[in-house]
């Protein structure tokens, strides 16, 4: 797997893999679907190169030697934590490694910008995920978020909280 680095000019494609990967059809293919959870898109184009412009941002890319886009995962510096967010990875390749790739190259990125904290929320019953995430050494911290009611983000189906979940760098 090759690491690469968004850029503006990726918006689109971003858009498209990262709702093929969260929500459809597509998504069903995985198991880290939220199709069942919430209908609607996850991000649109604009809502991609707006996170792409804030200060201290990075997607980060997973890409094969053909330059296709296996997964992204989002990572944002705020002071000495880094967050990271919206870990989206083709339905086809999951279970095959690009996950913890793109988690570890967040990880990482933070690292080198001197964070010694990594951050990031669940939606609270996507409990395989947040398992996926302790066995990589994150814990939850009790600390609770609400979901974004910005359809944007997709429309809920039933009443959905964020857990935060941390790890010490």
């Amino acid at each position: 797997m090759i690491l690469a680095t968004a850029t503006p000019a990726d918006a689109a494609r971003l858009a498209h893999h990262v709702n093929a990967a969260y929500r459809g059809e597509t998504a069903r293919q995985g198991w880290t679907t939220e199709a069942d959870l919430l209908d609607g898109q996850r991000i649109d184009e604009a809502g991609v190169a707006e996170m792409l412009a804030l200060p201290g941002t990075a997607m980060l890319l997973a890409q094969n030697d053909a330059g296709e886009l296996l997964g992204s995962f989002y990572a944002q510096l705020k002071g000495d934590v880094v967050y990271l967010g919206m870990l989206a990875v083709t339905p086809s390749q999951q279970t095959q490694g690009v996950g913890r790739f793109l988690l570890e190259a967040a990880e990482n990125y933070g690292r080198r910008h001197g964070c010694t904290l990594s951050r990031m929320t669940v939606i609270s019953v996507r409990t395989e995920l947040i398992a996926y995430y302790e066995r990589r050494g994150y814990h939850l911290t009790g600390a609770t978020e609400p979901f974004p009611t910005d359809p944007r983000f997709g429309i809920p189906k039933q009443p959905l909280v964020l857990w935060v979940l941390e790890k010490a760098l």
